[in-house]
């Protein structure tokens, strides 16, 4: 008995020097820690169709009053760029997202679908009737080296889209997230990073267009934030996030001033009132190189009126010092969420990570 009662004050005293344990107001979410699981994609869903394996990966990351973005979902049939990534274009789609979403419930955690097309990166075969993929620009990619450090991912140039099919796009958007909601997702997260179509559009490095979407920076984040505007409208401001990363060079998309990038941007969503933006620390360069910097996102953090998530390779006791130092509401954990399943209690016990 006396065992029992010193380790719940040894579970009392982790959670009051962890900030990352105290609870958060969420929008209408009361969150029980600020623990979140990154968006993560894990190639499993075949025909683009979410698979049940899905309900037990998601469910086991569940903790109640715990927050989790779904790994990247396509917006249309021609938003895919790899094998097996779920969508939310077509009603079996749907439908098979809602056992997922269930067992999230069941477990009382709280699951935005983050919802994506991959713009340029992407080849023939991944596109509608042989197609070329669809981008802000007609610039090629290089091969790219993949996730596992092995094979080599080979793009088809892609086909500048004309000002007048923007609108489609964002309607894709605008749809992917009506899905969700009836799918029972409690919100969306809009993918806007790593160097897929919309941050094609962000960045100054990619987009060369010469109309109202191209060259000056209020143009480049048009596309962006009428998707943003289309979703908000939907689905309701309270229930849509962004995801962005202005400082990273991943797949060939850099911008030449990332930080009045990132600030207009944060900015500009100010008007549109929606829930959270997740940002991704400079220090993350490249997938899995990590290197120490200046913290630059507190000015966005500042500038930014809602919820604001931080990630990139966060340890936890880099977590527990952005939540103390007021650089992050939140914190979204990738890989250390994929090895320990239950990571918001082994922070809590300050038990050894896989």
């Amino acid at each position: 008995m006396e065992g029992k009662k010193q380790t719940q004050q040894q579970q009392q005293e982790n959670i009051t020097t962890q900030p990352l344990l105290t609870p958060y107001k969420f929008g209408k979410f009361n969150l029980s820690h600020r623990v979140v699981l990154a968006p993560l994609t894990r190639q499993r869903s075949y025909n683009n169709v979410p698979q049940p394996d899905a309900i037990l990966y998601y469910s086991q990351r569940t903790s109640r009053g715990g927050f989790m973005i779904s790994e990247a979902t396509g917006v249309s049939d021609t938003a895919q760029g790899y094998a097996h990534t779920p969508g939310i274009w077509t009603k079996e789609q749907v439908e098979a997202w809602k056992p997922i979403v269930d067992a999230v419930h069941a477990k009382g955690g709280i699951i935005f679908c983050q919802i994506w097309h991959v713009g340029r990166v992407s080849n023939y075969g991944f596109q509608p009737n042989g197609q070329a993929p669809i981008s802000s620009t007609d610039k090629s990619l290089t091969p790219q080296i993949q996730a596992n450090g092995v094979d080599v991912a080979q793009f088809s140039p892609p086909r500048r889209l004309r000002t007048d099919e923007i609108p489609q796009i964002v309607n894709d958007f605008r749809i992917a997230a009506r899905n969700a909601m009836e799918a029972g997702f409690d919100g969306v997260e809009i993918h806007g990073f790593n160097g897929y179509l919309i941050d094609q559009f962000l960045n100054d490095q990619v987009n060369d267009r010469t109309d109202e979407y191209g060259g000056s920076l209020v143009n480049r984040c048009r596309f962006a934030l009428e998707i943003v505007e289309a979703v908000a409208n939907e689905i309701g401001a309270d229930r849509v996030g962004i995801r962005l990363s202005p400082f990273t060079d991943f797949i060939e998309a850099v911008d030449s001033d990332p930080k009045a990038l990132a600030l207009y941007m944060v900015e500009a969503l100010n008007k549109y009132g929606i829930l959270y933006c997740h940002m991704i620390e400079p220090r993350l360069k490249m997938m899995g190189d990590v290197s120490e910097c200046p913290h630059t996102l507190p000015p966005m953090r500042k500038a930014f009126n809602g919820t604001f998530i931080a990630a990139g390779d966060y340890t936890k006791e880099d977590g527990n010092k952005a939540v103390a130092e007021n650089r992050a509401d939140l914190v979204a954990y990738g890989r250390l969420f994929l090895a320990n399943p239950d990571l918001p209690r082994l922070f809590e016990l300050n038990a050894p990570l896989n």
